[in-house]
């Protein structure tokens, strides 16, 4: 009695002094978005690993001792698909040299700058393999077969056919701004486009890990320009159309947009920053916030329709709407708090964010929505018949064929939750951007014509310094780089036994004899020094020799692979160093290492978040429907959309990738919203109204089921705009979740009613 007394004079003040909550929710507001001008923005694909990750933390072991491997490639692809003519020669040898200008660059590679070895006399020649590309065919041709026949530039700096040829940018980026991958991206992309416009018969793409981290960037940017604009205008129809009425329209976009940018502003006083994918946060919250105002508005017009004064209409709607919209708003945060549990922070971020956003929306709802419907002028035609009772012929046939509905609905859900275990880890970090990124377009073309960017990088200790040079170790070195070239995946091993061994030839006058790995530590030794004083700047050994000598990073590069596919060679490598080379201490990491890793754990981790976020939330609808029996009930149409949306995405697609290891913590909230408000509305009816059960379940549909039809509309428009993103770790994050949701709206209209009524014990005729 006490609690309704409170709720009535809570409603009593919004009611009475409306513009003094509009005020203070304005100063609120303002307060909490000013932080918005602090927010930073980071597009470093790092950002989706925790600074605890093993995966990063072996990779930026590596880092440190080499230089880092983050580059910028371009791919040049000449129409007479022969890169050794003169002309395209020299447009590579004019890249080569204004590649330097591209921002934080540190070495450029090419077939032009390869340091070719060659002997003259006793005396060891090293220089550009292409000085002048303006030479004799026969001549272009000798450059021709050196290069087809080196393996450090065979599918990694040229095709084998040589119809291809790339040249690599090593950048080192400080991490300080957060444009630094845009300023790279577009210093490449004014460098390829003069190319293209120097040399008319050269096709330039871009790819590498900094084109990529700028990709991320660029689709981030791209869905907030599009999708967000096109979902507000997707909300305002919706709404328009519903409600009929601009000034309640009205008033729901201004609570989403003070919802939004209190978020944000909350966000950065909390120290955090956007990354691609936190930052769809505020779509995600725009769909959340139309839901607890639809069911406010829904229920205030409806009884102002019905012959109630607007003062009397809110009063009545907040009483009947105040618990279950706090429990929906409250079991909608826990779902995505549960996202917490991930192992990439950027879902992390997002799962608190929004759960911020719910909250600010349910508060918003009980206060500032009925405050600006008092002051806003609103006209409805008075009508004897409710609106909603356009669905009470769908209440009359559910409760008429309730028995068949409760068995083919259980029928349908047991065996489309049967395909779900159809779905296996199979993610690709380049299939995060669809084929209209430039991105992916340059990566996809890479990987059909020469090599790819999916790398593993060994760091492999020598016992001493100088002790790279020690015979028995440079063998196990080649032993490893031989066996790892016999893999299918790989396409390339970049290993300096390659240059030592082209180095006891040249020294031999160029015998091919002699091609092979020098005989004494000593003379490996002096072959290193030798080389590296002839060696320009910019093209020293560091990528590959650490600076004392006592270790060799050797690189593989390989063909795309999944996550699963990832997984598998790196057991099988371990397995074979386990073997071969067990008394040393060898570390091996790539970003490629990590995204395999990280898809892995998360769906566990998730899993783990899910089942405690489903704990918690049996346990507050047990408390608040103060009913076992109802909090039971409710379990099921809970659990099934999940189960149901991943059989089906078993059937349509059967991978599951990062973005949609979080649906199942990202939609548990979500999905509970129907089953609380329309098992609200059936309680209120038996318990509060006396009604029978086929009574109460024609009542949940006549006062709720227009608001479930709205919300669940807007809800699943909002995601199926999010699935447009080119950034398909989103997209399919978004289709999914408006899967689930499309699910759980026809399981809690045509499963829940049955059920209900099937276990309702305590009827009354």
């Amino acid at each position: 009695m006490k609690q309704g007394n409170r709720l009535s004079t809570f409603i009593h003040v919004i009611t009475r002094h409306p513009w003094w909550v509009i005020i203070i929710t304005l100063i609120l507001v303002a307060s909490m978005a000013s932080g918005m001008k602090s927010l930073s923005f980071k597009t470093d694909y790092r950002v989706y690993f925790s600074k605890e990750n093993p995966q990063l933390l072996d990779f930026d072991k590596i880092q440190k001792v080499y230089n880092k491997s983050d580059a910028v490639l371009f791919i040049l692809a000449p129409k007479e698909k022969d890169v050794f003519t003169s002309f395209t020669l020299e447009a590579i040898q004019e890249l080569t040299k204004k590649a330097w200008q591209i921002p934080y660059s540190s070495r450029v590679d090419s077939i032009t700058n390869f340091q070719h070895t060659k002997a003259n006399g006793d005396d060891l020649i090293v220089g550009d393999l292409v000085k002048n590309p303006h030479i004799s065919l026969d001549k272009i041709q000798e450059i021709k077969r050196i290069a087809l026949a080196e393996p450090l530039l065979i599918n990694r700096l040229v095709s084998t056919s040589g119809h291809v040829t790339g040249i690599n940018v090593t950048v080192q980026l400080p991490n300080k701004d957060p444009n630094e991958a845009a300023e790279i991206a577009s210093s490449a992309r004014a460098l390829a486009s003069d190319i293209e416009a120097r040399y008319p018969n050269l096709k330039v793409y871009l790819t590498g890990m900094a084109m990529m981290s700028n990709a991320f960037s660029e689709s981030a940017i791209n869905d907030n320009k599009t999708l967000v604009p096109a979902m507000y205008v997707i909300v305002i129809f919706v709404l328009l159309i519903s409600l009929r009425s601009v000034s309640a329209t009205f008033s729901v976009v201004l609570l989403i947009v003070f919802s939004i940018i209190s978020t944000l502003g909350i966000t950065s006083w909390c120290g955090w920053f956007l990354t691609p994918t936190s930052a769809i946060a505020p779509t995600i919250i725009l769909t959340m916030a139309v839901a607890d105002c639809v069911h406010i508005l829904v229920t205030q017009l409806h009884y102002m329709r019905t012959g109630y004064d607007k003062i009397k209409a809110i009063e009545i709607s907040l009483n009947e709407n105040f618990q279950p919209i706090f429990l929906t708003s409250l079991t909608t945060a826990i779902g995505f708090l549960s996202m917490n549990f991930s192992d990439a922070p950027p879902f992390r971020d997002l799962g608190n964010m929004v759960a911020i956003g719910v909250m600010l929306a349910w508060v918003l709802s009980i206060t500032f929505l009925p405050a600006i419907m008092m002051v806003l002028p609103i006209k409805v035609k008075i009508r004897a018949e409710s609106e909603a009772s356009s669905l009470m012929w769908l209440a009359d046939w559910v409760i008429l064929h309730r028995k068949k509905l409760l068995i083919i609905n259980l029928l349908i859900a047991v065996v489309l939750i049967s395909l779900a275990p159809n779905n296996e880890l199979n993610d690709e970090f380049v299939k995060y951007f669809d084929k209209t990124v430039e991105f992916r377009k340059g990566t996809d073309f890479m990987n059909h014509n020469m090599g790819g960017i999916y790398t593993v990088e060994f760091s492999i200790p020598a016992q001493e310094a100088g002790g790279i040079s020690e015979p028995r170790y440079l063998q196990k070195v080649q032993q490893l780089k031989d066996w790892l070239m016999t893999q299918p995946e790989v396409v390339h091993v970049n290993s300096i036994t390659d240059t030592l061994k082209r180095l006891n030839k040249s020294m031999h006058n160029d015998d091919p004899a002699w091609y092979k790995q020098p005989e004494s530590r000593e003379l490996s030794a002096q072959y290193l020094l030798l080389y590296e004083m002839s060696l320009p700047y910019g093209l020293d050994l560091n990528d590959q020799v650490n600076i004392d000598k006592s270790g060799i990073r050797l690189i593989a590069t390989l063909q795309s692979l999944s996550s699963s596919e990832m997984l598998a060679i790196e057991k099988r490598i371990n397995d074979w160093i386990g073997r071969y080379m067990p008394s040393y201490a060898i570390s091996m990491a790539s970003p490629t290492l990590m995204f395999a890793h990280i898809g892995k754990r998360n769906i566990t981790q998730m899993l783990v978040g899910s089942v405690l976020a489903l704990v918690l939330i049996s346990i507050l609808l047990l408390f608040a429907f103060k009913s076992v029996r109802l909090g039971l009930i409710s379990l099921l149409p809970n659990l099934i959309p999940a189960g149901v949306a991943f059989g089906i995405w078993g059937i349509i697609d059967g991978r599951i990738g990062l973005g949609l290891s979080v649906v199942t913590g990202l939609t548990l909230g979500i999905v509970v919203d129907d089953t609380v408000h329309f098992i609200s509305k059936y309680n209120r009816a038996r318990t509060k109204m006396g009604l029978n059960t086929h009574e109460s379940v024609r009542y949940a549909f006549s006062t709720v089921g227009v608001a479930l039809w709205i919300t669940s509309a807007v809800l699943v428009s909002g995601f199926i705009v999010l699935s447009l993103s080119h950034f398909t770790m989103n997209g399919e994050m978004g289709l999914m979740t408006a899967i689930t949701i499309s699910v759980a709206l026809i399981f809690d209209l045509l499963l829940l009613p049955p059920l209900l009524m099937s276990l309702d014990s305590s009827e009354k005729q």
